[in-house]
């Protein structure tokens, strides 16, 4: 849903971290899926072999991908080679200094992609439409703020971040991705500081 988020912000910020949350969201979707319990996959059943070859990097988990939507007779929406792609204009969101911001039809075919993943897996025809559900769960009314507070524990901790050959603060990039986890990480370094005072008095 943080991809989402960004994918709707619209800044060149946004536009980069819905890269990278979408790609990771199909990864991701891949290898939740292949670790359940086949009763929490309509009972289809991999061998541990398989599973571990599955599993080794990104382009082994799109052969899963392809070699799964063959054996269910589903055309895939977006292919191997296309989501190869996408995943390399990832890479290079990470760790390519000044890297460009990705346009608007790379993330229309990356948002695409891993809500069609998603939904194969998942067996969910609507997955759309809890993608928008969730989006007006997620208002920016509902998030918790940034505070100062949080913004000194979390930064005196974790200092800053190189992401696409700039420095950003551990705060802001993770309020950007994830508001819910900054207060959660704020608050639990705000615990810890209060045990260790208590402690010593």
């Amino acid at each position: 849903m943080n991809a989402e988020r960004h994918y709707r912000g619209g800044e060149d910020f946004d536009r980069r971290v819905a890269l990278i949350g979408y790609d990771n969201a199909i990864e991701v979707a891949i290898t939740t899926y292949l670790s359940l319990h086949p009763i929490q996959r309509g009972e289809r059943t991999y061998s541990r072999d398989d599973c571990t070859r599955w599993l080794l990097n990104y382009h082994t988990k799109l052969d899963f991908l392809e070699q799964e939507c063959q054996t269910r007779g589903i055309s895939m929406l977006c292919g191997k080679d296309e989501m190869v792609w996408y995943h390399a204009l990832r890479n290079g969101q990470y760790h390519g200094g000044g890297a460009t911001v990705p346009q608007a039809r790379e993330l229309d075919g990356i948002r695409r992609a891993a809500i069609h993943v998603f939904s194969v897996l998942f067996d969910e025809a609507n997955a759309e439409s809890l993608v928008e559900e969730r989006c007006e769960e997620l208002s920016v009314h509902n998030l918790p703020q940034r505070n100062d507070q949080y913004d000194r524990l979390i930064d005196g901790r974790f200092g800053t971040v190189e992401l696409a050959g700039n420095e950003y603060y551990t705060s802001e990039l993770l309020y950007s991705w994830d508001p819910v986890a900054y207060s959660e990480l704020g608050a639990e370094i705000a615990s810890e500081k209060k045990d260790r005072l208590d402690s010593h008095q």
